[in-house]
């Protein structure tokens, strides 16, 4: 059933691209947010992240299990918000604006490492960032288009002065959640387990401190 949803989804690329679209906007502004910051602003982030990257290279296997039922769980409430939203059509500016806001977090992660790191904060996003969001995003992305869709094919109905027929559509709506669920799951393990790791290598090399100022 998800796979004949996902299939008819194929047939209606203008969901795919308006969500696309989106999530760059997104994106874009929330690298331009961290222009926007005061030099003050930019330098107290700076001091943090150079903090946190000195206090995520000590922890342990109780800590990243603690961070994956964190991270578990942040998405799995993004997702569930989600879906929910799509089942009503009020909702649906809703939808639309959790997945812009996974683009401005995506977009200001980014700009703050560039900006108080440089190209090290580019490396260390490619490191540590990146890899994980290669599932995010689509995740939140295929779940976006999902309740797009199903809110059209509810709101195509009643237009067309039918009985909804809505239990087909909830079904694979909720299976494609679920699926999408179990990416943002493996992207959880990868980001709790994974990446102290990459971290703990990667750090040392780019000589990171509390003191790291904003450049530019």
């Amino acid at each position: 059933m998800a796979l004949r949803w996902l299939q008819k989804e194929k047939e209606n690329l203008h969901y795919y691209v308006f969500v696309g679209v989106l999530l760059l906007v997104g994106t874009v502004f929330g690298m331009m947010l961290v222009r926007s910051l005061s030099f003050a602003q930019q330098q107290d982030l700076a001091d943090r992240l150079g903090f946190f990257l000195q206090t995520y290279q000590q922890a342990d296997a109780s800590a990243s299990t603690v961070s994956f039922a964190e991270r578990a769980g942040f998405y799995a409430k993004w997702l569930v918000l989600i879906w929910a939203f799509g089942l009503s059509i009020i909702g649906l500016p809703l939808v639309l604006a959790l997945v812009f806001l996974k683009g401005v977090l995506l977009g200001f992660a980014v700009g703050l490492l560039v900006q108080s790191l440089a190209w090290d904060g580019l490396l260390l996003f490619l490191a540590a960032v990146a890899p994980q969001n290669v599932l995010v995003v689509p995740a939140i992305a295929i779940a976006g288009v999902s309740s797009l869709r199903y809110a059209f094919i509810i709101v195509r109905e009643k237009v067309r002065n039918r009985k909804p027929r809505w239990r087909t559509p909830l079904a694979a709506h909720t299976a494609i959640s679920g699926l999408m669920m179990m990416m943002l799951v493996c992207a959880a393990l990868f980001e709790a387990y994974v990446t102290p790791l990459l971290l703990e290598n990667i750090v040392p090399m780019l000589a990171v401190s509390p003191d790291s100022a904003p450049q530019g």
